[in-house]
């Protein structure tokens, strides 16, 4: 259906320029998923956007050729690209946020894709719209045809990009982690929407994602990607059976889940290195514990080792002499066991809620008269202990994001808040100027969608360093670059990154940049919205310990807002499952997991992918 011949793509950049895609090639047969896999800012999103020619202005696709029936995609003009893009060749961006048009109301978007590429015009398309967003799991789609991107949660508008990209039915999909907002049902839903079209279209899926138990459901091959090269490639079953390259057996076991509770993740130490500069070798070599001479000088062909099954590494060439790696041995930071369990407090919890309610006024007419409201959430308890995580789970939609941005007083002025929250003995909703600027030492939060919250027209050092020196006066400006180097390396950037503006950067970094700016001021209390959902499992497993050590050194509370349920079994000590703006159960994590009592939960963690080893 697509093969995919030597594709390079070069970006500029003020610095330098940056070879995002470095001879990549892959086949991709009819009604197939191919699965590309790998660290944030290795090269999978640049690889999407290179196929369907969707390349920033400073990108360039330099060298290969992407074959669809006979056509070379690279070489078409633009115009005749049009007759592919969207009806051959479709995709899923990673980004809702930033692909959506805000002023343009979301049944309308779909049916421009209906009409430019289908029959269908007027009602018929508006029909077939609303359809669509019923296929995709949207609530009253009719009236969400009519509103617009910014009335919707993040996960229901990544459902409205899927709409968009399976409007006109395409041959080929690129789903460029299509269900990284996405609670465990609606991905279930998603996901299997996706199965169902690959049957009756006989459709082929590239699915770019970092979530590896999704990968071991659906894929039927795999591509691992790392610094724009693939490193190894094998069917879906002995990628996991039998990883081969030593960062494949790295990235498998860094996954979180509850067998690892109480120990340290393994991750792999260092980041993926500047794709700007020459390599001499072996590009993984650096953080490879099986690296020798010959890595660091020459640069290993990716060779069939087994039917169907290539890698990138001279372990499998014989160059190096090595007869059994230790490819699958943890790496040494991870070996430590470390107690995710905090020490008993008989002090007074951190965070007390009681019956908490967020209703959004519904105005109509000229005046704009209230004639309802919308109850996002409708009655919430719960308490939160220094040194503890309350993980918050539940459906796109079910107030979980509300409750932590009400929680810190971001939604004065726009929603009616009743109800008590108390932060270290202080009611959050009775706090004014000064009084409130002190309680944001002690709370802090990383939001869902780390590009709307970081400033573009700030550098990253000035992002992190901001809130320090608003927060904390009494840190001199030597103190904060310190305290600001030392958190980009805690979590996994280099100090390059100092630099350069949120644009120039992956999701997963800039998620990770997000969550350093929380870490930055220090809090007591971190409400976590979705922290890990853009990271890869390397960087989520640098970023989970991270949080483990500062609960145990600090004794930090997260609020974790998450649909991970690896994670939750990791790390959580309590859950609370949010349905419609209420909670429908809440208790200790090994309770809520192992015997949950209402029908949500049941139907929740029955939806949830496990990873598929055999």
């Amino acid at each position: 259906m697509m093969e995919i011949t030597q594709l390079t793509t070069d970006l500029e950049t003020d610095n330098a320029l940056v070879r995002a895609v470095d001879a990549l090639s892959l086949t991709i047969t009819q009604g197939e998923t191919f699965a590309l896999v790998g660290e944030s800012g290795c090269g999978k999103s640049m690889t999407a956007l290179s196929l369907l020619r969707l390349l920033p202005d400073s990108g360039r696709v330099t060298g290969g050729r992407v074959d669809m029936d006979g056509t070379d995609l690279l070489a078409l003009p633009e115009s005749g690209m049009r007759q592919w893009r969207g009806r051959r060749v479709s995709i899923i961006f990673q980004e809702p946020a930033t692909s959506l048009n805000p002023v343009m109301a979301v049944g309308r978007q779909i049916q421009e894709v209906i009409e430019r590429h289908t029959p269908l015009t007027g009602a018929a398309s508006a029909a077939k719209a609303v359809d669509w967003l019923r296929r995709v799991g949207l609530d009253a789609p009719e009236r969400r045809a009519l509103g617009y991107p910014h009335q919707l949660s993040g996960g229901q508008k990544q459902r409205v990009m899927i709409a968009i990209a399976l409007a006109a039915e395409p041959q080929v999909l690129v789903a460029d982690e299509p269900t990284t907002a996405l609670d465990v049902t609606i991905q279930a839903q998603i996901l299997e929407l996706l199965q169902d079209l690959q049957r009756t279209q006989n459709m082929a899926l590239l699915l770019i994602t970092h979530d590896l138990a999704i990968v071991s459901h659906m894929a039927h091959r795999v591509a691992l990607m790392y610094a724009g090269q693939v490193v190894e490639v094998a069917s879906a079953a002995d990628f996991f059976a039998r990883p081969l390259h030593p960062y494949a057996a790295n990235l498998l076991d860094a996954l979180p889940d509850a067998s690892k509770r109480g120990q340290r993740l393994a991750s792999i130490p260092g980041t993926v290195p500047p794709l700007s500069q020459r390599f001499a070798g072996c590009r993984f070599a650096d953080r490879c514990q099986d690296a020798q001479a010959l890595c660091r000088t020459q640069a290993p062909d990716i060779v069939e080792h087994a039917s169907g099954h290539a890698v990138r590494c001279f372990i499998y060439q014989g160059a190096m002499g090595i007869a059994q790696a230790s490819r699958n041995a943890a790496p040494v930071a991870a070996k430590a066991q470390v107690a995710l369990e905090a020490p008993g407090d008989t002090a007074a919890p951190l965070l007390v809620v009681r019956d908490y309610k967020v209703w959004f006024p519904i105005r109509k007419g000229l005046l704009q008269r209230t004639v309802g409201h919308v109850k996002a959430v409708d009655g919430v308890s719960f308490s939160l202990d220094a040194g503890r995580t309350l993980a918050l789970v539940g459906e796109s939609g079910s107030g979980k994001t509300t409750v932590g941005k009400a929680l810190l007083q971001l939604l004065r002025g726009q929603a009616q808040i009743s109800g008590s929250a108390v932060l270290q003995g202080q009611a959050l909703d009775a706090l004014q100027g000064a009084q409130l600027r002190s309680a944001r030492r002690t709370a802090q939060i990383v939001f869902q969608d780390p590009f709307a919250s970081l400033n573009p027209r700030m550098r990253v050092n000035e992002i992190l360093e901001e809130g320090v020196a608003s927060l904390h006066p009494d840190v001199g400006g030597a103190a904060r670059r310190a305290r600001v180097a030392a958190l980009l390396d805690k979590v996994g950037l280099s100090a390059s990154a100092l630099t350069r503006y949120p644009h120039e950067f992956s999701g997963g970094q800039r998620q990770r940049l997000a969550i350093a700016r929380a870490l930055a001021v220090e809090p007591r209390l971190i409400v976590a919205d979705e922290p890990t959902s853009a990271l890869d499992v390397s960087v989520q497993a640098q970023i989970l310990n991270l949080l483990s050590d500062l609960q145990a050194e600090l004794g930090v509370a997260y609020l974790f807002i998450t649909h991970n349920f690896g994670v939750v079994e990791y790390l959580a000590h309590e859950i609370a499952v949010m349905q419609g703006g209420k909670l429908v159960e809440y208790g200790a994590a090994e309770q809520v997991l192992e015997r949950p009592q209402h029908a949500y939960t049941k139907a929740l963690l029955g939806a949830v992918p496990r990873l598929r080893r055999t």
